[in-house]
């Protein structure tokens, strides 16, 4: 029964709300309305922020810290990245691919540029309304401040609780737990086909590690995303001539020149977009309640940050993936999904070497995504319950107890909850 009401919601979010007669047809779903036309309006509004603006991005996330108890503008960029790259990234990109064709790739890209300027102006208004957190030190806020604060001016009074705002808390910690299970699945499945451990025995001791890991992400993001970059790079270099024809596979695909799969063109955009929006998280909020509690001296070199974090995440970080399985004869990855498909790529790459570094690679992935989640939970639960030690610790308990069901449920179950 919970499978089905899971599936249902999904359908619901990002099941077809209509289709537009084009290329087999485009089925466009409601998150895809709301976000892609958001990222459209607000990249006009910003007059081609991501463009006009680059430089100040790189400037803004070389600021030294300001304060002792926030974040720098570069652990910021740390800890939203440690959501959006990891599981998304290394995963999720290889199934959009399968699923869509090469061409998803190009869409992706599409997506990143106008979910820039989505993140730009949630994190810059998370910055603006951000308060102080009492129970943790320095800053925190986030899309259910920022609401509260909409909520009372056109109230015009003080409120204790916004109803938005509140919804935005309640489906945040829901999808936050969501992607704690997609964590566990991912790793289970990678040490299984590395190892042959058992998916029960990898949850069980990455939750045990999970629930000691205080705050590692400064060292080991950087490290992990450096290597991961470095080995794909080595790659793409060692198979540079193919290169010119993935490209080319890339953008013939990406306007139904050569469908990948029945459906054609509408297949290829959707997946590609769908794909888009969920890796980089432009306009989930979730990235904003990092953003708000960095210590900056003007909010929008907040902006600035977290508008660089969606284009490392989907324009570096999912084209190195994408390179690395399209660089593999097809008929090796033919009926492959998840990470059966990720290391099997990277077995035809670096040989058995490939299967066991990713497997890796993802279990230390999952502990900064694991944090990162944690980090975003703290200001919504705080919001909900008030300011209490309690509710902290029963969020951070759920979170754990989906770590242990996430790698024990089926593959598409899980993704359809995160």
């Amino acid at each position: 029964m919970l499978v089905n009401l899971i599936e249902s919601v999904y359908r619901l979010l990002w099941g077809d709300l209509f289709t537009i007669p084009l290329g087999g047809g485009i089925g466009i779903s409601f998150m895809v309305v709301l976000l892609f036309t958001a990222g459209i309006w607000f990249t006009c509004r910003t007059r081609l922020l991501p463009v006009r603006l680059f430089r100040d991005m790189i400037a803004a996330v070389c600021e030294k810290k300001q304060g002792r108890d926030g974040l720098s503008s570069f652990q910021t960029l740390v800890i939203s990245t440690a959501t959006r790259v990891g599981m998304g990234n290394l995963v999720g990109v290889v199934a959009a691919v399968s699923a869509g064709g090469a061409g998803a790739v190009f869409w992706m890209w599409v997506t990143a540029s106008l979910g820039a300027s989505t993140s730009f102006i949630e994190s810059t208004l998370a910055q603006k309304y951000r308060q102080p957190d009492p129970l943790y030190g320095g800053w925190r806020g986030g899309p259910a401040y920022y609401l509260h604060v909409l909520a009372e001016r056109r109230r015009g009074k003080k409120l204790k609780r916004s109803v938005v705002a509140a919804l935005f808390a309640v489906s945040g910690l829901i999808c936050w737990c969501g992607i704690s299970q997609v964590i566990s699945n991912s790793v289970s499945s990678a040490f299984e086909n590395a190892f042959h451990i058992p998916p029960l025995t990898t949850t069980l001791v990455l939750t045990a590690i999970a629930a000691v890991i205080v705050k590692s992400l400064d060292v080991m993001v950087p490290i992990m995303a450096v290597c991961y970059f470095v080995i794909t790079v080595g790659i793409v270099l060692f198979n540079l001539p193919k290169l010119p024809a993935v490209f080319g596979r890339i953008f013939a695909e990406a306007f139904g020149l050569r469908q990948a799969v029945a459906g054609g063109f509408g297949a290829v955009l959707m997946n590609g977009v769908k794909r888009g929006l969920f890796s980089n998280e432009a306009g989930s909020g979730s990235a904003p309640c990092a953003a708000a509690a960095a210590e900056c001296d003007d909010p929008v070199k907040m902006g600035f940050v977290q508008a660089l974090g969606v284009l490392i995440d989907t324009v570096v970080i999912c084209s190195c993936t994408a390179f690395l399985m399209l660089l593999v004869p097809q008929e090796i990855t033919e009926g492959l999904a998840g990470m059966d498909l990720l290391q099997t790529a990277l077995q035809y790459h670096l040989g058995g070497f490939g299967v066991v570094f990713i497997a890796a690679t993802l279990a230390l992935f999952s502990f900064s995504t694991f944090l990162g989640v944690l980090y975003y939970a703290r200001g919504n639960v705080a919001y909900l319950c008030g300011d209490n030690w309690w509710s902290q610790t029963v969020y951070k308990l759920i979170a754990l107890a989906m770590l242990v069901i996430g790698g024990m449920q089926a593959y598409t179950v899980v993704w359809d909850l995160g």
